[in-house]
This record gives C-alpha cells, sequence and structure tokens, in this order.
C-alpha cells in the first residue's frame, strides 16, 4: 500500500528483511532522507528507489499499455499478469 510518513514500524521491516521473511521496496522512508548509516542501507532483500523512480520517458506508455494488456486478458478469462499472492 502506497503511503508517506511514519506508516511503518522500521525496525520491525529491518528485522523481517534481516531474517528473510519478506522482500520489499521503499520509495518513501522514515526518516526521509535516509541517513547514510541507517540500517536500511544495509539490509538484504531490500530495494531502495528515488521516490521519482518511475520518472522516465517510457512510464507512462508502459503503463498504458500494460493496463490495457491486464484488461484484454479479464475479459478473455485468461490468468493476469503481475499477481501479489503474499507467496514467494
Amino acid at each position: 500500500m502506497p503511503a508517506r510518513g511514519a506508516v511503518v514500524d522500521t525496525e520491525a521491516l529491518s528485522a523481517a528483511l534481516t531474517d528473510g521473511r519478506i522482500r520489499a521496496a521503499l520509495d518513501v522512508t522514515d526518516p526521509e532522507p535516509l541517513p547514510p548509516e541507517h540500517p536500511l542501507w544495509r539490509a538484504p532483500n531490500l530495494l531502495i528507489t528515488p521516490h521519482i523512480a518511475t520518472d522516465t520517458p517510457r512510464f507512462m506508455g508502459r503503463s498504458f499499455a500494460f493496463a490495457a494488456q491486464q484488461a484484454q486478458r479479464f475479459a478473455r478469462g485468461e490468468p493476469l499478469l503481475n499477481v501479489i499472492t503474499g507467496e514467494y
């Protein structure tokens, strides 16, 4: 769920990443900006991106193309792509 601010318990997140219970990608952190010595920089199973990670010349076109493809798959009764099931 996208959000800003202190929505996630950063200490618990760090522990879950280190234990290998989850993987995560963040473009917003608490605190922000993340200090250079913060443990999240060294956490395994974590991808940290700039908050503008989707600001590329091809993002909108690719997003609309993917949404159209998903709608067509749904209309044909085909499985959707990139479905998150909670399992990995």
